[in-house]
């Protein structure tokens, strides 16, 4: 898969159906706007390297998660990124793991939830921002799989949010005005908005892959924003989606490939350019994969699956060292986000027990 330009991956990519060749007018004049550099806001002196790390996740003591979070890592090593993968985990994740993890070269950090009546796993991604240690982090869900070396991300102009545009048209979207129209933002003209269902959604990304900078400041108004939230189908995703749109710069499909779009929109799928593969549709997952269900029996779906099965099965990729607990336990830091948390209802924020702070 040949490596592409950051700066044309960001300005000339399509959003195109099984037969049209669209571009984003709304995208292209925002980053006319942006004047985006690479190369002269991007370039970093080694005396003032910046501190940078991929995050993923994992709570639960669940293997299914693991196997995920473990894969990613070795598709890190695999593609010689230079930067470390930082796992946030919960308390309820168990030492065993951890030392794992640790294994594989991973900082493990524990990390408390964001309490909340339904999707608390979900909501604990908010606790990113406030790894203000970093500069700037690459978010990576583990049910990614990196297929390039994606290191140049961090390069992006400061100060926005940048991620790949969701499509609507899989029936997890079935809640959705877009998905009952028939119109996605992936092929805005096959089927045109309606008007008489109110304005036109600004663009909507999906949050397995994001590039993002840390803070302190950002995290307490992503909490103060939870607590006038009513819980949503697409939880934390739809909140990011609420508080960033204005600072979306949306990526290529190749950033952030969703399995979906292989047989949703075709002619928007580069597979020579893709550079992460995102297992999200239902039975791609490779650690359970059957192939019985919908799509599954594809050629390159199984291709992508064997594909994440060889980065898994590499043993070059396994550290040689066997970590002991003194050395886990040095690798793990517990995050402390003071004050605590706001205790919510199913409906939103009932009562916020101590105000965050962005100290």
């Amino acid at each position: 898969m040949s490596s592409a330009n950051p700066h044309r991956d960001l300005v000339e990519f399509p959003l195109a159906g099984d037969d049209d060749d669209i571009r984003s007018q709304t995208y292209r004049r925002r980053l006319a706007i942006m004047h985006i550099d690479l190369k002269a806001q991007g370039a970093f002196s080694a005396a003032n390297e910046p501190r940078r790390a991929y995050v993923t996740m994992l709570a639960g003591d669940y293997d299914e998660a693991l196997f995920g979070v473990v894969g990613l890592a070795k598709g890190l090593k695999k593609r010689m990124s230079k930067y470390p993968l930082v796992v946030v985990v919960l308390p309820d994740v168990s030492e065993e793991y951890r030392k794992l993890l640790a294994s594989h070269g991973c900082t493990v950090k524990e990390i408390e939830p964001v309490f909340r009546a339904s999707y608390v796993t979900n909501y604990f991604k908010l606790r990113i921002w406030a790894l203000e240690e970093y500069d700037k982090m690459i978010f990576l869900d583990g049910n990614v799989l990196v297929f390039e070396n994606i290191d140049h991300m961090f390069d992006y102009p400061d100060s926005y949010f940048y991620a790949a545009l969701d499509c609507f048209c899989e029936n997890s979207w079935s809640h959705s005005p877009h998905h009952k129209i028939g119109h996605c933002q992936q092929w805005p003209n096959k089927v045109q908005w309606d008007p008489t269902l109110g304005p036109k959604p600004p663009l909507y990304f999906n949050a397995s892959v994001f590039v993002f900078e840390p803070s302190l400041v950002t995290y307490s108004d992503l909490i103060k924003t939870l607590q006038t939230s009513r819980t949503t189908a697409f939880a934390e995703q739809d909140l990011l989606n609420v508080f960033f749109k204005d600072k979306l710069v949306a990526l290529a499909p190749h950033y952030n490939l969703m399995l979906p779009m292989l047989w949703r929109h075709p002619v928007a799928v580069e597979l020579d350019r893709v550079k992460v593969v995102n297992y999200c549709a239902n039975g791609s997952k490779p650690w359970s994969y059957t192939g019985k269900e919908e799509n599954m029996e594809r050629e390159d779906v199984k291709m992508l699956v064997n594909k994440w099965w060889e980065i898994y099965s590499d043993d070059s990729l396994d550290c040689k060292k066997t970590v002991t607990s003194a050395e886990a336990e040095k690798s793990t830091d517990q995050v402390n986000v003071e004050p605590p948390e706001a205790a919510f209802s199913e409906t939103g924020a009932v009562e916020f027990i101590s105000a965050p702070s962005a100290a």
